[in-house]
Order: C-alpha cells, then structure tokens, then sequence
C-alpha cells in the first residue's frame, strides 16, 4: 500500500488557468504573468508553463501547466512570486480565477 501511494505521488500534474483581465488592466496582467512565466519555469519540476491570450477576447489569458507531481505543484503555489501575483490579481483580475485540473488522456 505504501509503495501505491508513493508512485501516486510521482505522477504528473496538468493544469489549465484562466485568467481574465478587468478592463483597462490588459497590460499589467500581460506583464504580470510573464513574470510568473519567467520564473515558473526555472523551477526544476516545471515540466510545461506556456502563456496563451485568446485571439477572440484579449482580457483572457490561459496557462497551460505541466508539473512533476503534486508536491512540486504545492511548492510552486508557495513561492514568493506567486503569492504576490495573488495579492496584486485581487485588484487587476476577475476572480475567482478559472482552473482545470485534468488527466492526460492522450
């Protein structure tokens, strides 16, 4: 049982984030979350952080994450500049923010 629960723990991570800007926010989120891009991806079980903006709707931004396992995607949601990015979304983003966690299928 023990040794279950460990090979669940190694299993990969995906996540889809949606995130809108509020009207006239377009820029600092862009910026913003290229920021987050730059250092999401130096963390070594960052596996996938790319960027999208919709071609239909510039407020909305999607991230397409993948992480090395749960535990690394909990001590991604821990660093320094992700809970500043949530202090400053309160003010720049529609919240609550719009995540997907999902199973590759294929």
């Amino acid at each position: 049982m023990k040794n279950q629960q460990s090979n669940n723990s190694e299993i990969p991570v995906y996540l889809t984030a949606i995130v809108t800007a509020l009207p006239g926010n377009i820029d600092i989120v862009k910026s913003t979350l290229l920021n987050l891009v730059k250092n999401s991806t130096q963390e070594e079980a960052c596996l996938q952080y790319d960027l999208h903006q919709s071609s239909e709707d510039e407020h909305v931004f999607i991230f397409q994450e993948t992480w090395k396992d749960q535990h690394s995607l909990d001590h991604h949601n821990q660093m320094p500049y992700l809970l500043e990015f949530v202090e400053i979304a309160k003010d720049i983003v529609q919240l609550p923010l719009i995540i997907y966690k999902t199973n590759k299928i294929s």
